[in-house]
């Protein structure tokens, strides 16, 4: 896919010096920083569009991201599929949020959401 950063990546453009890769799948950090200390994005170097294209893809990559979730006693596994469900890269990638008591991170489906100041 044209100018698609993750097709990039996994075509050889030099990684951020804190990303990881193995021969199937790369872990790259969200350029601006992530939403909390951590936060990685897992993809796979096919290309692939979502984590209901090519079902084999999708199961290397979250073997992957559990390998990362184990070294955190909370985290978020998140992946989206169409525009409807907010994504906006088509390449599978699969955020890795790791969490803690109180960080205040504002998920749609948690109370600190509607707590916001402006929620609905």
């Amino acid at each position: 896919m044209r100018n698609c950063v993750f097709c990039a990546f996994a075509a050889g453009r030099p990684l951020p010096s804190s990303s990881s890769e193995w021969p199937d799948v790369l872990v790259v950090r969200p350029r601006s920083g992530g939403v909390r200390a951590g936060h990685v994005f897992v993809l796979p170097r096919v290309r692939v569009e979502d984590a209901g294209t090519a079902p084999e893809v999708t199961v290397v990559v979250m073997r992957r991201a559990a390998g990362l979730m184990a070294g955190h006693p909370a985290v978020n596994l998140i992946t989206s599929k169409g525009e409807a469900a907010t994504q906006s890269v088509f390449h599978l990638h699969v955020h890795v949020v790791p969490r803690q008591e109180g960080d205040g991170l504002p998920l749609p489906w948690t109370p600190q959401h509607t707590a916001r100041p402006g929620a609905a």
